[in-house]
Parts: structure tokens; C-alpha cells; sequence
């Protein structure tokens, strides 16, 4: 099934389409394209929704899987250990790309050194009915981060599950993943009274380390086979939804993922460490409160959303080494961030003359706490003497103050339709104020000994236009200017260490501004009786993007001093493709088949270096051919890639590895076999094709002796059973 193209639906997608609804078409898609919802043909942006059918139909189990199929958008991964890291769009990557849950952020991603690496793969995906992708700067609606685009997780509401008779709903799903040998499970409930409904759904997984093509199964640097892992993890997702009216909606969320990560780390095993393990934990929790009130009628808006949130998220990461004199040291890495938050969305339909408004304006107030350490020991086991001297630390340390972040904003937007309402246009303007407050304390002034933190306040403007041009027989024209922003980190302004035997130490900048992009957006769209297809062009300019570590020269006290500063500028400019034909169109005898194609390409520089950006994807394209019978389906789809033929030199004279281009084939299944029953079915790398994939390779050697260690993995087999009743 060919993926549809929308703009973030916050409650349109529901987890099983009605029949008769081709979700492949443009035509049957509704959207919120600005907030409100509206027609494709109506979006001045690129914007990609997945559906709760196209992730079971897919068997999408993390966000790796999610993005599969979507050129232009990848997700970063690093071998050994810590395992997948977030989403990179358009070649942003990193906290550069805001990822939200029903519009609350997720946790900000922090690695220092090897044996600390707090990612943002937060959420369980059977816990959503949609997943949207907003390509392109997005600050103009959804503030800082959002500098490359925006990942916004829609979660299931009890409404998804029950229709106009129904009043409960159960559902029991069972699944397979062969490329980590793991098995999950969930279940799923709901009901409905006159005025309260609910939801429950839980689920639980475990596995092992995720494949690859190597062979070198030993023990040490050359080993190229996944390090030994056992992974498990755990969902809820609870709502409570009350309806006082018919005009009124409360919903009370209450959320919760955990996973736990124990490896073998025997990469690491030399002479100078005999053994190394590791223990990770992350967990995610969350509580909110929304209100929806429509039909008031009142001068400054015809409906009003609120929501009132807290977010907890934590990654504690321990690490065990047995060094090679017998000393034991123990190492554990500490990330929390606390969020809490205030949102609110009104709406107001005007009409003035010739021209009809529909304004969306609102406000956010946010405040994030922020406090990271690092400890550890080093244990002479024939002594019983522990140290917490592990060099190049003396613990506890911690790499940035106890911080403190407030943010407020106010936007406000205006789709203005002219005449006969086929020319739209769609200007914005957000205004953000933060606020950094850092709090040192005795274990960050020990190990920063007179540096002075600093604080740090500042406004950012996001303005945006787009325009959309109806050009008649299904044919339309879009364009879109947008300005996005990234406020300066807390782990960059007062990113602290000093070591004076090893004679370094960092600095605060309370200079730092925040990072920028200006996108450009060109795009075509058609929609017919045989299919559909967008086409985009776009380029994004960025600046000040801020550069961690910069060597700034020797102090008095002769350390070397390293400062985060504004330095790069930057420019990412590229080419998307989508279309989906329905072949029945074209001749009768082929009817129930359909084709679909996605495609993309992208050019990075950097404007200060003059080099190519390592984080530009190489060009990417996807060709699906599908058959849909009344109960069954299948499709044999193409993943192609490119080769990466634009790299600067690791070093002078040491060339990094350059993937050679590859084309992959999947194999996909889904038979509802009886009434409230379905079985999807997938067989991937059909041809056991050893390949890599550029966003996992980091920096890579091209002489690498152990290049098939990033490798993915070969032929493989996925299923999952699905009940409901």
C-alpha cells in the first residue's frame, strides 16, 4: 500500500480504515495542515503520515523500520552498544529535529565520551495510531528544534476502536522480529459509556542484538558480529475521556515506556580490559490533561484546545570493565530531563469581503529541568580498596551544571482563501522567549574549579508564507517559506571539564546564539482517477550552527581551553518524489493491482569548511508493486540507494569509507483470515544482499579492517498475529 502524503493529523487517522476508503489517493486524506484540518491539495509543505494499518502492514517495530520506505528521512544508529539514536530529515539530524509525542516533546539526546549515550528512541509504536513527518524548517508552528523538520507521534484513542454501536473493544497482538530473534506482545482494551469512555492497552518485548553480515565472531577490536545483547521492554498507555457535551472533550493520558539493555561488550576485550558489560535503562513517563471546547462562538475564537502536561525521562547507563592488572572499575552515565508544560490552540473563522480567514493562534509555556552526572570506581580486588579515580576523572562529575530552561510563545496564523478559494495563502509568526538558569553545585565546581557558568536569555522570530494555487484538471502548485531555530543547549553553553593532569578545561559561552535555517519549498501535486504524485524542490540555508569543543589556545595556567561557539554555516538543497498509480485504471485485468514510488535526492555543504555535510543521506528511492484482494494482500517492494560519492577526508590523507549503492527486496503479507483476525507477514532482504546504510556509519575509515561490522542485516522473517473482538 503506497503511503499517503498528509500534513499531522492529529485525530483524523484511525488504526483500522473503513471500507471503501483507498488511503493511497489524496483525494480520501484529511489533514491539520497548519493546525486545522485540510485537504492535501490545500498543504504549502511536504509532510509524510503513516498510518496504524501501513505499521502493521510493515511490521514496523522501532523507528528504524518506521522510515523504511521514506527517502529523505533515515534514523542514526551506532554499532556496539547503544544501538539506535533518532531521526535525521533532510539531513538534520540530532536535536536539530524536534520528535513529540501528542505535541509533548521527547527528551533531548546527550552523549559524552564511550560509555555515555542517552538517545530519543522513547516510544513503543503499538501505542500509536499514526506517525507524521514534517520535512523542512517547522519553528513557525512548533518553536525550537524544530531547525530540520518535525517527527510528531499520534497515540490510540478509545474512540479509534469503537463505532457508533460499539461499547468495548478487546484486541491481542503476537509478533515476530528475525533480524533480533525477539517477540512481543500487546493487548489492547477500550469502552464507552453516554458520557465517559477509556482506554488501556499494554505491551511487553524482549530480544537480542539486531543482525548484520559479519563473520568475525571473536573476541577484540576485529570482531565484526553484533556484541552479544539482551534487550526487554514495557508499555502502558492509559486515557480516560469524558464528554460534559456535546461540544465538549476532557482526556486524562497516562503513559509509560521502559526498556533495559544488558551487552556483552566484547569489542572492547584487549590487554589492557580482559572484560566489559553494560546495563541500560531508559524510561519514559507521562501525565496530561486536554480540554476540547468547539462551537464557542465568542469574538476571539470559534473553538479552544488546552493541554497541561509532565513528562519524566531518565537514561541511566552502567558499565563494568575488569582491567587487565586486576583492578575492577564500574562507570554509570545519569541523563533526567523533567518537563512540564502548558499548551494552547484556538481557532477563528473570518470573513472579510472577498476573503475568508481561518486564524490560528495561541500560546506555550514550557519548563525543563535538566541534570546529568557521571560516577564511578576503581576497585583493587585484593585489597577492597575502592578509588573514584578512574582516569582522565575523578568522580563524580558532571559535564554541564544543573540546569533550568523556560520557554513561552505565542503564534498566530492565517489561511486566507481568495474568490473562488483556488489561490490560499498561508502566512504565520511565532515569537519564542527562553530562559537558561544554571545551578551549580559541589560536584560541578570541584571539577570546574573557577569557572563562572553562565546564563542566558534571548527572543527568536519564526516567521513563515506559503502559498497553494488550485491550476484546475487536479492539478496544483505549492510554495513555502519558513524560518526555524535552535536555541542555544544547556550542555553547550556551560559544557564543563578540567583536567589538569591531563591539561584541559572548557569554558562557558554566554554568547552563544541560537542556530537558523531559512527553507525554500517549491512543489507540484496531482490527483486523477488513475493515481497521484507529489513532486517538491526545496533548499534550506543554515547559520550559527554551534560547534561544541572548539580549540581555543593555551590559558596562563597553560591547559588548552575548548569553547562552544557559533561558527558553521551551512546549505542543504534537494529533490523529493511520491506517486501512487492504481493499474486497475488502466486495464480492467488489473484490477486490485497498484504501483507506488517514492524517490529522493540531497546536496549538503558546509559553507565555512567548503566540504560536503557527512549528514547528507546519498539519494535514495523506493519502488513498491502491490496486490489487494478482498481479504489478502501482498507487495514486493524495492529499496534502492545510491552510492555515497561526497565525503571529506576523516584526517588529511585518511579518506572515510564511502557505502557503494545497493538495491534490497522486501517481500510483504497481510491475510484477515476471519472476522476480527489478521496475519501480516514479512520477508526482508529477500537475496541476503550484504549492504550498509549511511546513517550507520560514523565516521569510518575507508581502510576500516572491520567495515562488515556495520553491515545490516541479511535475509530475515517478520510476523504478526492480530485478534480483536
Amino acid at each position: 500500500m503506497a503511503t499517503a502524503l498528509v500534513f499531522p493529523a492529529i485525530a483524523t487517522a484511525s488504526p483500522e480504515p473503513a471500507a471503501g476508503v483507498d488511503a493511497t489517493t489524496l483525494d480520501a486524506v484529511t489533514v491539520t495542515a497548519t493546525r486545522n484540518e485540510r485537504a492535501l491539495a490545500e498543504v504549502p509543505a511536504t509532510v509524510s503520515v503513516l498510518t496504524r494499518e501501513e505499521l502493521d502492514r510493515q511490521l514496523a517495530r522501532d523507528i528504524k523500520d518506521l522510515v523504511r520506505y521514506e527517502p529523505g528521512v533515515s534514523v542514526t544508529s551506532s554499532f556496539g552498544r547503544f544501538g539506535l539514536g533518532g531521526f535525521r530529515i533532510r539531513g538534520l539530524d540530532g536535536n536539530r529535529v524536534l520528535i513529540q509525542t501528542d505535541g509533548i516533546p521527547v527528551s533531548d539526546a546527550f552523549s559524552i565520551g564511550s560509555f555515555s549515550n542517552a538517545n530519543r528512541n522513547f516510544v513503543d509504536l503499538d501505542t500509536l495510531k499514526a506517525v507524521e513527518i514534517v520535512r523542512g524548517p517547522a519553528s513557525a508552528l512548533y518553536g525550537s528544534d524544530a531547525l530540520g523538520g518535525v517527527v510528531s507521534f499520534v497515540t490510540k484513542d478509545p474512540e479509534d476502536y469503537l463505532g457508533d454501536d460499539g461499547d468495548s473493544h478487546i484486541g491481542l497482538k503476537f509478533g515476530y522480529q528475525g533480524d533480533t530473534r525477539g517477540l512481543f506482545t500487546g493487548a489492547t482494551g477500550a469502552w464507552a459509556g453516554e458520557r465517559w469512555s477509556g482506554l488501556l492497552a499494554v505491551g511487553g518485548r524482549k530480544g537480542q542484538e539486531t543482525d548484520n553480515m559479519g563473520e568475525d565472531g571473536g573476541v577484540g577490536a576485529g570482531r565484526t558480529r553484533p556484541n552479544p545483547q539482551d534487550s526487554r521492554g514495557k508499555s502502558l498507555l492509559a486515557k480516560l475521556v469524558f464528554d460534559p457535551a456535546e461540544d465538549h472533550r476532557f482526556r486524562l493520558t497516562v503513559e509509560g515506556n521502559e526498556d533495559r539493555v544488558d551487552t556483552d561488550v566484547l569489542t572492547a576485550v584487549s590487554a589492557l580490559t580482559r572484560s566489559l558489560s553494560g546495563e541500560d535503562l531508559q524510561t519514559r513517563a507521562r501525565l496530561s490533561l486536554q480540554h476540547e471546547w468547539w462551537g464557542m462562538r465568542s469574538p476571539l475564537m470559534d473553538s479552544l484546545e488546552w493541554q497541561l502536561y509532565r513528562q519524566d525521562s531518565q537514561t541511566v547507563q552502567d558499565t563494568f570493565e575488569a582491567r587487565g592488572n586486576g583492578t575492577l572499575r564500574q562507570r554509570r552515565f545519569d541523563f533526567d530531563q523533567r518537563l512540564y508544560g502548558l499548551e494552547m490552540v484556538a481557532r477563528k473563522a473570518v470573513e472579510t469581503g472577498q476573503l475568508d480567514h481561518d486564524l490560528t493562534w495561541g500560546l506555550e509555556l514550557t519548563r525543563t529541568e535538566v541534570r546529568q552526572k557521571r560516577d564511578g570506581l576503581a576497585i583493587d580486588p585484593a585489597t577492597g580498596i575502592a578509588t573514584p579515580v578512574v582516569p582522565p576523572d575523578v568522580f563524580p562529575v558532571r559535564d554541564f551544571p544543573i540546569s533550568t530552561v523556560t520557554g513561552a510563545a505565542l503564534f498566530l496564523q492565517d489561511e486566507i482563501r481568495f474568490g473562488d478559494g483556488r489561490l490560499r495563502l498561508v502566512p504565520g509568526l511565532r515569537i519564542d522567549r527562553f530562559e537558561l538558569d544554571p545551578e551549580p553545585d559541589a560536584i560541578f565546581d570541584a571539577d570546574n574549579p573557577g569557572i563562572a557558568v553562565a546564563g542566558l536569555s534571548d527572543t527568536a522570530v519564526s516567521p513563515k508564507l506559503g502559498l497553494v494555487r488550485d491550476l484546475g484538471a487536479g492539478w496544483s502548485l505549492y510554495a513555502g517559506y519558513a524560518h526555524g531555530f535552535r536555541a542555544p543547549p544547556y550542555s553547550d553553553v556551560n559544557l564543563g571539564f578540567t583536567n589538569l593532569a591531563f591539561g584541559y578545561t572548557a569554558i562557558p559561552n554566554p554568547d552563544l546564539k541560537p542556530e537558523k535555517s531559512r527553507g525554500y519549498e517549491l512543489g507540484l501535486r496531482h490527483r486523477g482517477d488513475y493515481g497521484w504524485l507529489q513532486l517538491a524542490a526545496y533548499r534550506n540555508d543554515y547559520e550559527d550552527f554551534i560547534e561544541s569543543l572548539v580549540f581555543l589556545g593555551f590559558n596562563q595556567q597553560g591547559l588548552m581551553v575548548f569553547q562552544s561557539r557559533n561558527l558553521s554555516r551551512a546549505r542543504i538543497q534537494g529533490a523529493e518524489f511520491k506517486a501512487g498509480l492504481d493499474l486497475a485504471l488502466v486495464s480492467d485485468a488489473l484490477e486490485g493491482w497498484s504501483l507506488r514510488a517514492a524517490a529522493s535526492w540531497q546536496h549538503g555543504d558546509d559553507r565555512t569548511s567548503g566540504e560536503p555535510l557527512r549528514s547528507v543521506d546519498p539519494a535514495r528511492a523506493v519502488l513498491g508493486l502491490a496486490y489487494e484482494a478482498e481479504l489478502w494482500g501482498v507487495e514486493l517492494v524495492g529499496n534502492f540507494a545510491r552510492r555515497k560519492d561526497r565525503l571529506a577526508d576523516l584526517s588529511p590523507g585518511q579518506p572515510a569509507f564511502a557505502p557503494p549503492g545497493y538495491g534490497v527486496l522486501d517481500l510483504l503479507a497481510h491475510w484477515n483470515f476471519a472476522p476480527g483476525a489478521s496475519l501480516d507477514i514479512g520477508l526482508f532482504n529477500l537475496t541476503d544482499r550484504r549492504y550498509w546504510d549511511w546513517a550507520d556509519v560514523p565516521g569510518v575509515a575507508a581502510d576500516s579492517p572491520v567495515l562488515d561490522r556495520y553491515t545490516r542485516p541479511g535475509r530475515h522473517a517478520a510476523l504478526s498475529l492480530r485478534l480483536q473482538w
